[in-house]
């Protein structure tokens, strides 16, 4: 899989990340750095661990099922960007002002952010993606997008928060569509 894509998808599977992350920043009533720092790191290492968890069960299951992985790969890269969507215009938020950064909410909110990352790390398992890079890229991706949401989020409010969504939703349709195309006009 070449880099550009590997590198949109990253981004892809950040945005729920970077939302969350922009979410945390503008109900810090100061910024700190710190804990900045930590949801950045939080997010990111969560986001590289999924997929790596999803190329180890797809890597299981892939000598039974390759005459049909692409399709597996453009279904699961649909359903998460579709699912992206449809959070991006179904949610509420009602998170309270606060610099408290509480353990349990951050790893809540790096496992649920980061389950489409499984997903995508089942199809690249089919795709016979380079697992290591990939996953390193994904998690510095989501690392350094997850601090700059933060930092916007305190600056700048909540407003960049469905855009993000839209855009990594519509980033992992269409190279979901892109890996089926090329399979089945090869």
């Amino acid at each position: 899989m070449p880099l550009w894509s590997l590198t949109l998808i990253a981004v892809g599977v950040s945005a729920d990340a970077f939302a969350v992350s922009l979410g945390k920043g503008l109900h810090m009533r100061r910024l700190n750095l710190r804990n900045a720092i930590i949801i950045a790191l939080t997010f990111g290492i969560f986001q590289a661990v999924m997929p790596f968890l999803g190329w180890l069960l797809g890597t299981q299951v892939s000598q039974f099922i390759y005459q049909v992985d692409h399709w597996i790969a453009f279904g699961l890269l649909a359903i998460v960007g579709g699912k992206m969507l449809w959070e991006a215009f179904h949610e509420s938020d009602t998170e309270k002002d606060s610099d408290t950064l509480r353990v349990r909410e951050l790893l809540v909110l790096a496992l649920a952010t980061s389950i489409d990352a499984l997903a995508v790390g089942i199809s690249f398992a089919f795709l016979s993606v380079d697992i290591v890079p990939a996953v390193i890229l994904i998690g510095v991706t989501t690392a350094v997008l997850s601090f700059i949401g933060v930092l916007i989020g305190h600056r700048a409010g909540i407003r960049f928060k469905k855009p993000a969504e839209i855009a990594g939703g519509l980033v992992l349709i269409v190279i979901g569509v892109k890996i089926l195309l090329d399979h089945l006009l090869a």
